[in-house]
């Protein structure tokens, strides 16, 4: 089966067998990383782009009282830092929210592939466009949805992007994350969150126990949200299928 890296760059752009084996044959390591570790911090100059390969990680700032913004979920599938390619110093740090597997491809390997292949090329650009389409919901969400509809669309757009990479069994799905990790997420404090997580619990729209999260309602959870998943750019096929 194809790794989730392929499954997701085939979402945006049809790769052949040569490209898919092009693009992990430049994988020069695979690293197992422990929950709550940077990959790369702020001020790094990265030599390559790390892709995630199992588990969950994220894009975050601290501010000087050491609270933090998560402005990201990396999740299989996900290259850390394409955005950032060819810029110089990472201008925040990567960490991971769940133990980790991450494979690491140098940036002359890349460069290498974008030569020789303009199909890889599009892929790369179509998912940084993903992930900036992804931000500007984020933005909007921040800006502008009640606290409770903000939890509820970023479950929709979960259940969405591990179905992408055929990580989402059906209505479960793994969420090996905690509540503060979810409050720093959507920008609320952990009390406000827990008490959002327990009101969807109590209106029969999802169950959360033991790192994993099930949509009890996903029809009625996409409509609470107002969830429409055209902003993450997935295939017709998945884009038509609804959320696990």
């Amino acid at each position: 089966m194809p790794t989730p890296f392929i499954l997701k760059l085939q979402n945006g752009v049809d790769l052949n067998s040569e490209e898919q084996a092009a693009l992990l044959g430049a994988v020069t390591s695979r690293r197992r990383y422990a929950a709550h570790q940077d990959i790369i911090t702020e001020g790094a100059v990265p030599s390559g782009v790390n892709v995630v390969l199992e588990g969950f990680a994220c894009r975050y700032k601290l501010l000087p009282d050491g609270t933090r913004q998560i402005m990201a979920w990396l999740l299989p599938g996900d290259a850390c830092d394409l955005n950032v390619f060819g810029l110089g110093a990472l201008d925040h740090s990567i960490a991971t929210l769940s133990a980790s597997t991450i494979a690491f491809i140098p940036n002359a390997a890349l460069e290498r592939l974008s030569a020789v292949s303009p199909a890889i090329t599009r892929a790369l650009w179509w998912a940084t466009l993903v992930d900036e389409g992804i931000l500007r919901e984020w933005l909007m969400a921040m800006g502008r949805r009640p606290a409770d509809k903000r939890i509820a669309h970023l479950f929709c757009e979960l259940a969405a992007r591990l179905a992408a990479v055929g990580l989402a069994d059906h209505d479960s799905m793994e969420l090996p994350i905690t509540q503060t990790e979810l409050a720093d997420t959507v920008g609320l404090t952990s009390v406000h969150v827990n008490r959002i997580v327990q009101q969807l619990r109590d209106q029969g729209l999802i169950a959360w126990r033991d790192r994993t999260l099930r949509v009890l309602q996903p029809q009625a959870l996409r409509t609470f949200a107002d969830f429409d998943p055209g902003y993450l750019h997935l295939s017709a096929r998945l884009a038509a299928q609804p959320a696990p």
